[in-house]
């Protein structure tokens, strides 16, 4: 999926790692992202992130 890279760490501001992915969307959400950042981030896989940058290589995959 194609989102742009500044828009999800935007979304990802204060999130507290390592974060689970349920953590990861309740801060997205609460931080307002778009539908394309929200639909990114309900198709990584379930299991603790220590990055925003591991975030956001599982989205690019």
């Amino acid at each position: 999926m194609n989102v742009n890279p500044i828009e999800m760490q935007k979304s990802l501001n204060g999130v507290s790692y390592p974060a689970s992915k349920k953590q990861i969307m309740e801060k997205a959400e609460k931080n307002g992202a778009g539908p394309e950042i929200k639909e990114a981030l309900k198709g990584l896989p379930e299991k603790e992130y220590d990055t925003p940058a591991a975030i956001s290589k599982e989205v690019g995959k």
